[in-house]
């Protein structure tokens, strides 16, 4: 069962959330706020599995709201939910901690593999946003070209077809996708990307990028 707790200033909002969620077999909603201060009391109160967070919120941001819970080193997970698809959102949610972003608009099925990821201890950005990060990073590392490789390409020696997974990772797509785009079984793209990030030793998307941008992969 994944514990709940909804925060969002729109009752009409949460009450669309909510009524998602409760017709979702293993997901229970525990409670919701309307604010950011009132959201870290019912995170506090109920200590759920995840918080899901509008960024846009009085008292108190969403990003705010995950900044504390992070320094607070608290054992809840951030999903933030929100209909701002800026860099600027997006960079300021992650470098707060947040698990996961999610925009308003996405489906029903893409928000419950979210809130599941992250519940598992993973890691969710819908794909317009990934796209935000990767190139967040490249931009960043551009700026330090001069800086000495601590590891060549080759020290990795990435296959044509890993290079090839790598290069539709970063663009945002799913493991279906992938295996579309390639023209293989799923299970075989599944393995391909389990490979590629157990070669290069990174465990989600956001340490998957920066090794990427770091080391000139793509």
């Amino acid at each position: 069962m994944i514990n709940v707790v909804l925060a969002d200033d729109h009752v009409l909002v949460r009450d669309g959330i909510k009524s998602l969620l409760e017709d979702q077999e293993g997901v229970h909603v525990l409670d919701e706020a309307s604010d950011g201060k009132e959201a870290l009391k019912v995170v506090e109160a109920c200590n759920p599995d995840v918080l899901i967070v509008d960024i846009r919120m009085p008292e108190m941001n969403g990003i705010e709201v995950v900044a504390v819970l992070n320094k607070a080193k608290s054992p809840v997970k951030t999903l933030v939910l929100s209909m701002h698809d800026s860099e600027e959102y997006v960079l300021n949610a992650i470098n707060a901690g947040a698990d996961g972003y999610l925009l308003k608009g996405s489906s029903k099925e893409e928000f419950i593999k979210a809130l599941q990821m992250i519940a598992s201890g993973g890691k969710y950005f819908t794909g317009d946003i990934s796209s935000i990060i990767v190139n967040s990073m490249i931009n960043k590392g551009g700026a330090k070209q001069t800086e000495v490789l601590e590891k060549p390409e080759a020290t990795f020696k990435l296959t044509k077809r890993e290079k090839q997974i790598l290069a539709l990772v970063l663009d945002g797509k799913s493991n279906k996708e992938i295996a579309e785009d390639l023209e293989v079984s799923k299970r075989t793209a599944e393995v391909h990307r389990f490979n590629l990030m157990k070669k290069l030793d990174v465990k989600n998307l956001i340490e998957l990028t920066k090794m990427a941008s770091k080391y000139q992969l793509i």
